[in-house]
């Protein structure tokens, strides 16, 4: 397909997780990416484009401040890590997007916002007066009152998914997830070297389910499966969605200009498939 197309989207959901912030070596920030990936925003707000950033990173931001060796395995841990690493991260976002006359939101989820009507709808108006304003929010979810991704039952289970339900929440017209493969593979490519790049999805059935199972990074909490059970919603939420390498801020521009980088989940709607329910019955997970 072409992808022309998508140079005509006006209200964006980019996604970054932690492996594509962070250098692998020390744990530090990559500033060189946040600081262009910051200006590729801004450049798309002064296109008039409406844009969500959901951001990991928060823990990883806290490990490095509280001089911590590695990510700590208890939860009270992580959740101070996050504490801590939120308010840090958030004031770097804050300082760049200052720098290109930008102003950045803080908004912090939980599932029990999401699993609430009234709640749901309040996140929503919020959403839409940040973006009338011109502002730009910066989503997380809120790490540090909400168990961590490794519990289930209270938890988003990882940021694709949380980015997905931005997106579905919003009527976003593209979610664009940056991430540390440049894109869905018949098979793991970091595993076998004869795994081929899939450019398009334009139906999500079980074969392609199965194809995502077993890939994951060291930063991230989550695999490939999760990226799918967010093309999942978001695709049946009438939004288009992609997967690139975040190696690479660039990339976004690439999509962004309608070339054929990454793979494209195109928007899908099943008549079968309700958002609200696959939420909370936390199929995404299955």
């Amino acid at each position: 397909m072409d992808r022309e197309y998508l140079k005509y989207k006006k209200k964006i959901v980019i996604k970054i997780g932690s492996s594509s912030l962070i250098h692998e070596e020390t744990g530090g920030l990559d500033y060189t990416k946040l600081e262009k990936l910051v200006r590729i925003i801004c450049d798309l707000r002064n296109q008039d484009k409406d844009v969500v950033l959901v951001s990991s990173g928060a823990i990883g931001v806290g490990v490095q401040a509280l001089g911590l060796a590695r990510r700590p395995k208890t939860t009270s841990l992580r959740q101070a890590c996050a504490a801590v690493g939120q308010g840090q991260l958030m004031m770097i976002y804050q300082k760049l997007f200052q720098e290109y006359h930008s102003t950045a939101a803080q908004v912090l989820l939980t599932f029990d916002v999401i699993s609430s009507d009234e709640r749901r709808k309040n996140a929503i108006n919020t959403f839409n007066e940040l973006l009338q304003l011109g502002v730009v929010p910066i989503v997380n979810e809120n790490d540090t009152v909400a168990i961590d991704e490794l519990d289930d039952s209270v938890a988003f289970g990882d940021n694709d998914t949380l980015s997905a339900i931005v997106a579905s929440m919003i009527h976003a017209d593209l979610l664009i997830l940056l991430t540390d493969i440049d894109g869905l593979y018949t098979d793991d490519p970091h595993n076998n070297p004869d795994a081929k790049l899939i450019p398009e999805v334009n139906c999500i059935d079980d074969h392609i389910m199965d194809m995502g199972k077993g890939a994951g990074s060291k930063y991230g909490t989550g695999g490939m499966t999760t990226k799918i059970a967010a093309a999942r919603i978001a695709t049946n939420s009438n939004s288009d969605m992609v997967i690139v390498s975040g190696a690479d801020m660039d990339n976004i521009v690439k999509v962004m200009n309608g070339e054929s980088i990454g793979t494209l989940f195109t928007e899908y709607k099943d008549h079968d498939f309700d958002v609200v329910r696959f939420i909370l019955n936390k199929e995404y997970l299955i």
